[in-house]
């Protein structure tokens, strides 16, 4: 019996014992006990949100505990541990090599939520965990890896520049796919403008707005205003509903490209595209080159976001930006010039925009400073306008010169207004609820209110170009005077001699570019028919001085027949490389065998010059009845002439070859009758050898030319047989 007692006693004592020591580490229900961890496994319930932002040679690593376990663990003399190791490091530790134990740091307070890694190796991956410890009590998480960034070099700014190459291709890839998907949808939109510019604002807008890119549309406006399908009064409106339409990209950016992580949806996106590449319709497979695009181009921003240094408020960067955002019109100046430049550079307003953003997310610049290069971005953007027109007519250049003079007169009156308008953009987006667009800073360096400045820079540019549009809308037709004045026109003889329509560039489709093509074919008409004229003047001309001249003028336009051909030619072989529908195929076959027509006609009459000049020469005479035999049968050229100018000017698909077919017949039938004339001539000796020969070159001549006509004439409807 007392040995029973003595046992029942000491069981009680360690029973009690150990439900004292339990009640030392009171935590949460379902937790487990930490204090016996050398008996069961240990788990981190506590633990929440670890994850790590990686920085150059450094890591920010952050945390959150259990609010009533952190309570209930300080009061035990809990603290938190860190442990991290590279991650060769951590294989060889569990491999057992020597010197490749864990670093740790110890001691640090329950209450913190974050601790900075510092000292190292840029670009190297790492394995960290963290916990809880008390004594040689330990609990951690599950082991966790970041690789530090690289330090600033040659690599860092190649994989800047990459993404950023990979932003601007996606957005090349979608803006071309989605002027494919719309074929001839965009040209009716722009023939639609009428003279009213407001039409003309809201057209740029839908054009812009479908294919995501000003310059496209203000290069076809350009293109168009080049080829003489709108004037400059109309080209002013679209290139000002351009500038509204491009400020949808800063709003994609900002509500798809920062607010949601687009990139990590890329792979789906394309994944719904692809399979439209195999589609045996072209129009499917631009949906594709959308589609895919649109994905490329969020890869390429969330690569640039990774891209672009993280520095912090005491980075000398920040501090450059800092020290020179004074405010003053100077400071802003510099500043617009920059991004100026940089537009310049990237050639793509889109792309400048979306670093400017990512710069102002990485806190490198400061909200005032990216407005000021949004303003340098909207002068950057009309050098691509201004490209295009170099070589145009001089349309082109004025309707360029509109677009510059539109962009420079908003800049600067928001240079001067530019405190006002920030101050106003803060007020508007506070008062909506919206935050403060100017970033700010925490103790640690890094910023707040993460989500409102880039909103502020899109409701900045599009404030900008609302604002411009309003304001100088009113004043298209002094745009329009101011533009003509300042571009001079070198006359209709220097216009002639160039290619007008298609010079300006090719055009993302077919559809558009054979529009253009169209146009130059006509005027190239138009030079052959007035060598028609200098024939039939040379003809009956006496006066040796303006043989010559009229001699020189012939030579000088098969001169140019040549080159039109060769650049047309040219032109057209490059649109037919892209994807076309049959009936587009067929008209870029027609128009090639159109132009070696036309081109054939500037030889045969630089041929006839040349029989004229030796005509002359040695003094030969026909006679007078002989010589209205031929002027009648150059006029009945002309009449061909006029028909296939009409039938050029027309819409091809309603081009009918029955009025053309009949003055052919009837050029074949007055040769026919010049001919038998001619050989009864002969027979009857009314003149000699050197005299009947020249004499048939000439009607001879002229009947191929009706040939060529007539050739034409079925390249236009398709008969190419």
């Amino acid at each position: 019996m007392k040995n029973f007692t003595l046992f029942f006693s000491v069981f009680v004592t360690l029973f009690l014992g150990n439900i004292g020591n339990a009640t030392d580490t009171l935590l949460p229900e379902n937790s487990e006990p930490l204090e016996t961890l050398n008996i069961y496994t240990p788990t981190a319930d506590i633990l929440h949100n670890i994850h790590a932002k990686e920085k150059e040679g450094s890591a920010d690593l952050k945390w959150t505990i259990d609010y009533d376990a952190m309570v209930q663990l300080k009061e035990l003399g809990y603290t938190v541990v860190i442990k991290w190791n590279t991650d060769i490091g951590a294989k060889r530790h569990k491999s057992g090599y020597a010197n490749s134990d864990w670093n740790s740091i110890h001691e640090i307070p329950l209450t913190s939520t974050h601790y900075k890694l510092e000292g190292l190796k840029g670009g190297e991956k790492h394995v960290y965990k963290i916990g809880v410890e008390k004594g040689n009590k330990q609990v951690f998480s599950e082991k966790q890896k970041f690789q530090t960034k690289r330090p600033w070099g040659l690599f860092r700014i190649m994989v800047l520049i990459g993404a950023l190459g990979m932003f601007i291709y996606g957005m090349k890839i979608m803006s071309e796919g989605l002027q494919q998907a719309a074929g001839s949808r965009l040209r009716k939109m722009l023939a639609s403008i009428t003279s009213n510019r407001f039409k003309g604002v809201l057209t740029g807008f839908g054009i812009t707005s479908i294919v995501q890119s000003s310059s496209v549309t203000t290069v076809m406006t350009v293109s168009f205003v080049n080829a003489g399908l709108l004037t400059l009064m109309q080209s002013a409106g679209v290139m000002m509903g351009a500038n509204i339409g491009t400020t949808i990209t800063a709003w994609l950016i900002n509500l798809f490209g920062f607010k949601v992580s687009m990139a990590n949806y890329a792979l789906v996106i394309i994944a719904i595209g692809a399979p439209f590449l195999f589609f045996g319709k072209s129009k499917m497979k631009a949906w594709a080159g959308a589609i895919i695009g649109f994905a490329l181009l969020f890869m390429g921003l969330g690569e640039l976001k990774g891209a672009v240094p993280g520095l912090d408020a005491s980075s000398p960067l920040v501090q450059f930006f800092a020290d020179y955002n004074t405010g003053s019109f100077w400071s802003i100046l510099m500043f617009v010039g920059l991004g100026t430049i940089v537009t310049v550079v990237i050639q793509s307003s889109s792309a400048a925009m979306a670093l400017t953003m990512t710069l102002v997310a990485a806190g490198v610049i400061p909200f005032e400073v990216a407005c000021a290069m949004v303003l340098g971005e909207n002068i950057g953007t009309t050098i691509t306008a201004e490209l295009a027109s170099l070589i145009g007519n001089v349309h082109a250049k004025r309707s360029a010169r509109i677009h510059s003079m539109f962009n420079i007169i908003g800049v600067a009156w928001a240079v001067i207004l530019m405190p006002f308008l920030i101050d106003g953009i803060v007020w508007f987006m506070e008062f909506t609820g919206a935050g403060n667009p100017i970033p700010e800073y925490d103790t640690s360096g890094g910023i707040i209110k993460k989500d409102s400045y880039n909103t502020g820079i899109a409701i900045f540019h599009t404030t900008f170009n609302l604002l411009n549009v309003l304001l100088l809308i009113g004043f298209v037709p002094q745009l329009v005077g101011l533009a003509e004045r300042t571009v001079k026109s070198k006359g209709e003889e220097d216009e002639e001699f160039h290619l007008e329509f298609i010079s300006a560039g090719m055009m993302s489709t077919p559809d558009l570019s054979i529009t253009e093509a169209k146009k130059e074919i006509e005027k190239f008409g138009h030079i052959a028919q007035r060598m028609n004229g200098f024939i039939s003047n040379l003809l009956v001309e006496k006066e040796n001085k303006k043989i010559g001249k009229l001699i020189k003028k012939v030579k000088k336009y098969e001169e140019i027949t040549d080159r039109i051909e060769l650049e047309v030619a040219d032109y057209l072989a490059k649109v037919s490389q892209g994807e076309m529908s049959t009936d587009t195929s067929i008209r870029i076959r027609g128009m090639l065998s159109i132009i070696g027509d036309l081109e054939r006609i500037g030889d045969i009459y630089y041929q006839i010059s040349k029989t004229i000049e030796s005509k002359h020469e040695k003094k030969i005479y026909f006679k007078p009845e002989n010589r209205e035999k031929l002027v009648k049968l150059a006029c009945l050229v002309d009449e061909a002439f006029d028909i296939m100018m009409e039938n050029l000017s027309e819409n091809y698909s309603n081009v009918t070859i029955e009025k053309a077919l009949a003055k052919e017949k009837e050029i074949n039938k007055y040769r026919n009758a010049i001919r038998k004339q001619h050989l009864q001539d002969i027979g009857a000796g009314e003149y000699n050898a050197v005299t009947a020969t020249l004499y048939s070159n000439i009607f001879h001549s002229l009947e191929k030319v009706g040939d060529h006509l007539i050739n034409v004439t079925e390249g236009l409807v398709g008969d190419l047989d």
